[in-house]
């Protein structure tokens, strides 16, 4: 565990408790070799369970007590003492010093002073691995001296579980280390970007450079033929170039191009091509002018690939649902512009299949791309809602035009309607036809009184008095009360002509009708089998049995109830 302010971090350790530890402890540092042993034992179990996190001291500690134990069990000779506390001290020196060392190789000597370990043990070091073997006596020294700063630096922090800030699996020197590099990794990104996003400004610009000056050099007549004929040879190698950078960042590229000064032309720019401004178009149905678009014709088509487009399309999407947030007229405009030609280029209508090579050639010479693109529909479509701006019902239009398998009727309508939330306007009145209005389902009393008001003013004429109008509805009402008692003669039905509050009435029931069944039992009836009936009567017995509603005359010998269908009808009524 590693100490930082008042947090404290965890990490798997291969001991089961503190007391586990603690006991291991003082066996290592008492003078009872079989302590000593099982202290050994359970630290070779601790190094199985966590070989590639084993403390380094701890490690360390092992092996000098190791050789204490062997030397004064008697049983190995004097260069072979010698070998292995040499072995156990070189161990030291390195495992403990290298952890502080940095990129660049720093002396041993200062590292342990650092650490405060004596410089002769380093010298011993430097004997024992470079020159002749040093003496037992000093061997012996050197151990003890190693193991009582051990027991200094390391196992005495970890008493009453204080945790060690000099002994953890990484030390500070490396935290800071790593930290640095971190940083110096995130600058070297940085300044990355920043020479990518310069340099494809450049070449951009110089494109801009090059296509004016092929746009002053012509004639006035030519001037507009000159920004869409086959570019040059410094121009194709210009292309090349900004060819190559697309293939290395695309998505740089395509966010330098939808900067004010490219493909969103600026006011200077559009008084130099000569072409009209945005506020001369139509905001709902955006066009790039064709002079914007054959000026930069050429370097679209270089460009063109699939995964091109879908990317150009996406982050033409993500920068108009910035501008919802933060609108800009001229902007949207052209970048809602941009999106409906690369929508119009993958447009496949039915008539084009019948145009001649010449009629195809004219109305593809101004488009980015010729061949057909599977587009992600579903997401385009969320993309246009995400975006909401004037000219989202065009957009949403024209990719429901382009879709192969597109939605019916009733889901475009709807989505239209929700479109026409988002964008808090309403859709006009020629896209919906009368009869579709008439069809839409009526969800809010505001709908019904919309739809009142449209069916009043669709019956009034057009220039009429309001005393005029009064009488004519008059006349309107009696003639449909007279013709509704026409349909009904002959019939059990009555038009009821009493002005009677039918919302206390329950549906199926009319006043004065009575809870028994019988009631309905009609004097006159015949039976008719399924085959002899026409398609008109049933419609028209389903109006006639709904209060005042309007029915054409039938026969007399209409479509009646039969003896069965009574009495399961009076079963029914009578269970209700």
């Amino acid at each position: 565990m590693k100490k930082k302010g008042s947090e404290k971090k965890r990490h798997v350790v291969a001991w089961l408790n503190k007391a586990e530890w603690d006991q291991v402890r003082d066996y290592l540092y008492s003078m009872d070799s079989s302590l000593q042993r099982f202290a050994l034992e359970r630290i070779s179990a601790w190094r199985a369970r966590c070989a590639n996190s084993f403390p380094v001291a701890v490690d360390c500690t092992a092996d000098l007590v190791r050789c204490q134990v062997r030397d004064r069990s008697g049983q190995l000779t004097g260069d072979d003492l010698i070998l292995m506390y040499g072995t156990a001290l070189v161990r030291f020196v390195n495992l403990i010093t290298e952890r502080q060392q940095g990129r660049t190789a720093r002396p041993l000597r200062r590292l342990a002073g650092n650490l405060n370990i004596p410089e002769w043990v380093v010298d011993l070091r430097h004997e024992i691995t470079h020159r002749t073997l040093p003496s037992l006596k000093w061997c012996r020294k050197g151990c003890k001296v190693v193991l009582e700063w051990l027991q200094q630096e390391f196992w005495s922090r970890q008493l009453g579980g204080a945790p060690d800030e000099r002994w953890d699996l990484q030390s500070d020197g490396e935290d800071e280390e790593a930290d640095v590099k971190r940083q110096e990794d995130e600058l070297v990104a940085r300044q990355k970007e920043v020479d990518a996003y310069r340099n494809a400004r450049e070449l951009l610009i110089s494109y801009e450079k090059d296509q004016y000056q092929a746009f002053d050099d012509g004639s006035p007549e030519d001037k507009e033929k000159s920004l869409w004929q086959a570019p040059l040879a410094d121009m194709s190698w210009l292309l090349g170039e900004i060819k190559q950078f697309a293939l290395e960042s695309s998505e740089l590229l395509i966010d330098v191009l939808l900067e004010d000064g490219f493909l969103v032309p600026t006011m200077e720019q559009l008084e130099t091509l000569g072409c009209a401004t945005s506020d001369s178009a139509s905001p709902t149905e955006p066009r790039v002018p064709q002079t914007v678009l054959r000026f930069w014709l050429p370097l679209l088509k270089m460009l063109n690939s699939p995964s091109f487009i879908h990317l150009f399309l996406e982050k033409l999407f993500v920068e108009l649902k910035l501008l919802s947030k933060e609108p800009n007229g001229h902007r949207c405009f052209y970048i809602s512009a941009w999106i409906s030609e690369v929508l119009l280029c993958n447009n496949n209508k039915f008539e084009y299949h019948f145009e001649t090579k010449l009629q195809k050639k004219a109305r593809t010479k101004d488009r980015i791309f010729i061949n057909r693109i599977q587009l992600r529909w579903q997401q385009l479509l969320s993309a246009c809602l995400d975006a909401p701006c004037i000219s989202t019902p065009h957009l949403i239009q024209l990719v429901l035009d382009d879709m192969e398998h597109p939605p019916p009727q009733e889901t475009r309508e709807k989505l239209f309607q929700l479109c026409s939330i988002y964008t808090q306007t309403e859709r006009s009145e020629a896209s919906t036809p009368l009869q579709q209005k008439q069809q839409q389902p009526i969800y809010t009393v505001r709908m019904l009184l919309d739809q009142m008001q449209h069916s009043r003013q669709d019956a009034r004429p057009l220039h009429s008095s309001p005393m005029d109008s009064e009488r004519s509805e008059e006349r309107k009402w009696a003639d449909v009360q007279a013709e509704r008692a026409l349909a009904l003669r002959g019939s059990p039905w009555q038009v009821c002509a009493d002005n009677v509050t039918w919302k206390n009435y329950a549906l199926g029931k009319v006043p004065g009708q009575s809870d028994d069944p019988s009631c309905l039992m009609v004097d006159n009836y015949s039976i008719m089998t399924v085959f002899d009936q026409p398609v008109e009567l049933e419609s028209s017995a389903t109006r006639s049995s709904i209060p005042g509603a309007s029915a054409p005359a039938r026969p007399a010998e209409g479509l009646l109830w039969s003896n069965s269908e009574l009495n399961k009808l009076k079963c029914g009524l009578k269970l209700f």
